[in-house]
């Protein structure tokens, strides 16, 4: 029941490349190739890079504080919290939205930094900044307002000027969920009903941002190549996770999912191998271990 778009690369080639589904079902609306989906938590691989390429240019440094750029305004985060400690989801701090909890009220109501930053301010530290890995949303979020801040460029476009343009992603940006431009796809609830009101308006530093196949193909061309950061194995060390990307065997995946939306796509450069599966429905964990195996054929 795989609704979306799969793409496989291999030695530079296009091996398979395919959309399915409806990209809008009452108008009838196809999902194409160029079809724009929303990536969810993928979003944090490409705030990662925004924030690093920040880092290039002297703005910051992984030891800067969350409470030197921010001041007073998230009082229960600890006031050792950095910029390094965010990247790498050890910070410690609360999340506003837990993976393993139900989206909080009023969710689909964030639109600015400002939303954002009121819906953390009254979420208390869990655990010591650095004592260990807690996968975190409003960490990225907190990263998105630092970035925001320290470059005074709203973080869309921040993102846009610092990973997009660079990339060769020109399809790829934060779209309004109630606003959505003719070639991105509204994603589906089980019961068929649209996820308007199950994730934020306009996505954050965490997640929310809309791509195409070939737009994500282009970020992982792009970032181990330098043409976003400098130094870019940076975002890859770690044994889970490195900074916006889980790390797998033989190199590192975007992943992504939330209310109508599932994202996954694996670069393995060693073997020169990416393959990307999105979708506005299900199906896409079927589609990602069949491209697998295509990839791996000889």
């Amino acid at each position: 029941m795989f609704t979306g778009v799969a793409r496989a690369d291999r030695g530079g080639e296009t091996v398979f490349a395919e959309a399915r589904g409806m990209a809008h079902r009452a108008h009838g609306v196809p999902n194409t190739l160029g079809t724009r989906f929303a990536l969810a938590s993928g979003t944090k691989g490409f705030t990662a890079a925004t924030v690093l390429s920040l880092i290039d240019s002297g703005l910051l440094t992984e030891s800067t504080t969350v409470r030197s750029v921010l001041g007073g305004e998230l009082p229960l985060v600890h006031p050792e919290v950095t910029v390094g400690h965010l990247l790498r989801h050890t910070s410690g701090i609360g999340d506003y939205c837990p993976d393993d909890e139900d989206p909080p009220p009023g969710q689909c109501l964030l639109a600015s930094t400002s939303d954002y930053l009121a819906a953390m301010a009254g979420c208390p530290q869990d655990f010591p900044p650095g004592e260990r890995f807690s996968y975190n949303n409003g960490g990225y979020v907190v990263l998105g307002a630092i970035a925001e801040r320290v470059a005074g460029v709203a973080f869309p476009d921040l993102v846009r000027e610092r990973v997009c343009e660079p990339a060769g992603m020109p399809d790829t940006a934060f779209l309004r969920s109630d606003d959505l431009p003719g070639n991105a796809a509204t994603g589906y609830l089980e019961d068929g009903r649209t996820n308007v009101f199950e994730i934020p308006v306009l996505g954050h530093g965490d997640g929310g941002i809309y791509s195409t196949v070939a737009d994500v193909h282009a970020f992982w061309r792009a970032l181990p190549g330098g043409r976003i950061i400098e130094a870019p194995e940076r975002m890859f060390t770690g044994e889970e996770y490195g900074m916006g990307l889980w790390l797998v065997p033989g190199g590192m995946a975007l992943e992504g999912g939330d209310a109508g939306v599932n994202f996954r796509s694996v670069h393995l450069p060693e073997r020169d191998v990416t393959y990307t599966v999105i979708a506005n429905a299900g199906g896409v964990m079927a589609m990602s271990r069949h491209l697998a195996e295509l990839v791996a054929a000889p």
